[in-house]
């Protein structure tokens, strides 16, 4: 018997890089090896037990129903609150949705603002999700570069060069993966400038928002004339470490609300009630998980830049946000694949190499330090052990 082909949309998507590493990962380790993992972008934090206890109690009182598609109120009630304490931002309770997962409430977005043919602007390096999803759904994505050179922060004179008619949206990751850069007020001013001149709408991914250490984060939602065209995209997985929870957001305009809301009814129907629950302590954050989670990153990222800037080959600036280290590998003679193959295969720690993250990331390795102080002091040690093998390799351009 034969079968029809599956839709060519499949054939658009493209796996994502860290998971692909973490399976390679899995198999050496079951052959034995010792590996230490700093590919996945998971923090080694555990839920606060308020939040755990909240969703027992959620569950023991029978919260398991079907819910509203856009999520309980109360949750939705507590998301604004929580977007107006922490980023200053006005938001009515009726233009949050409520997703399983942020990559839930980016692809319900992106399906609701693209058409086929439609370009979207999306960073290089960049999270290869942005990418994947804009050819799957029929639309052309359109890189922008971020270069060291620029401490990896959007330039709007070259992204205004880049948009056509065709031009929908605009994608923006701030803190971003894989770099940690944080765009400051002048970025987003200029940015914020560009959309409305040009009628953008504006997808701002800020799963990393909580997550910064040396300037406080700005969301462009909040400029003048942006709130109305700017769909913001969060989650708890990082900045709760609430990964295999499932639980994300989308704060929308109107119009887009009533699309994202038409697209669940036609899918998942609703996210899970008790996980809702729980959300909302987790908002609320009684036992100050999060700063405390935060300034343990800091220390962490202190370590392991302190180490990896050690290293022959190896050079990294200080990310602002998020939890990884951007390293430039250029200096070690040897390609972004062949490094992080080697340091996997042979020095049993898993990083991420650059070209996952879009072209413009073929020079770098992204290394999570997401994982505990001594998995990062023993990373550190092992690459540096093997680093004689590329030492005295001639150094190659980044340019």
């Amino acid at each position: 018997m034969s079968l029809r082909g599956l839709a060519s949309r499949i054939g658009q998507l493209e796996g994502e890089g860290a998971l692909a590493v973490f399976a390679r990962a899995r198999e050496l380790e079951r052959a034995g090896r010792s590996i230490i993992h700093l590919e996945l972008g998971e923090p080694d934090f555990h839920p606060a037990p308020p939040v755990i206890e909240a969703a027992k109690c959620a569950i023991d009182a029978g919260r398991d129903r079907y819910v509203p598609p856009a999520g309980i109120p109360e949750l939705r009630r507590a998301i604004a609150e929580y977007l107006h304490r922490t980023r200053q931002l006005s938001v009515e309770p009726d233009h949050v949705l409520v997703s399983p997962g942020c990559k839930t409430a980016l692809f319900m977005t992106l399906l609701t603002l693209v058409e086929p043919g439609d370009e979207v602007l999306y960073p290089d390096p960049g999270f290869p999700l942005y990418r994947s999803l804009t050819r799957a759904l029929g639309g052309v994505p359109v890189p922008y570069r971020l270069t060291r050179e620029n401490r990896f922060l959007p330039d709007a004179g070259e992204m205004e060069a880049a948009i056509t008619p065709r031009t929908c949206v605009l994608l923006l990751n701030s803190p971003g993966n894989p770099t940690g850069s944080v765009m400051d007020e002048r970025v987003l001013g200029q940015l914020a400038r560009l959309a409305v001149k040009h009628d953008l709408f504006v997808v701002s991914d800020e799963i990393y928002a909580r997550i910064v250490y040396d300037a406080p984060f700005r969301s462009i939602a909040g400029l003048p004339e942006m709130g109305e065209r700017t769909i913001v995209v969060d989650g708890f997985s990082k900045s709760f470490a609430m990964t295999g929870w499932r639980l994300g957001y989308a704060v929308a305009p109107p119009e887009v609300h009533l699309g994202l809301r038409m697209l669940v009814e036609n899918s998942y129907t609703c996210t899970s009630e008790f996980i809702q629950w729980a959300a909302i302590t987790a908002l609320e954050d009684p036992s100050g998980a999060v700063p405390a989670m935060i300034a343990e990153y800091r220390r962490r990222r202190e370590q392991l830049l302190g180490g990896l800037n050690t290293i022959p080959g190896f050079s990294c600036l200080e990310p602002e946000g998020a939890f990884y280290a951007w390293a430039d590998i250029s200096g070690t003679g040897l390609s972004d694949r062949e490094i992080a193959r080697y340091l996997l295969e042979e020095a049993g720690v898993a990083s991420i190499p650059g070209s996952a993250f879009g072209a413009a990331g073929a020079d770098f390795l992204r290394f999570s330090f997401a994982s505990s102080a001594a998995q990062l002091e023993e990373a550190a040690a092992r690459i540096r052990k093997v680093s004689s093998r590329w030492a005295s390799a001639p150094a190659r351009s980044s340019q």
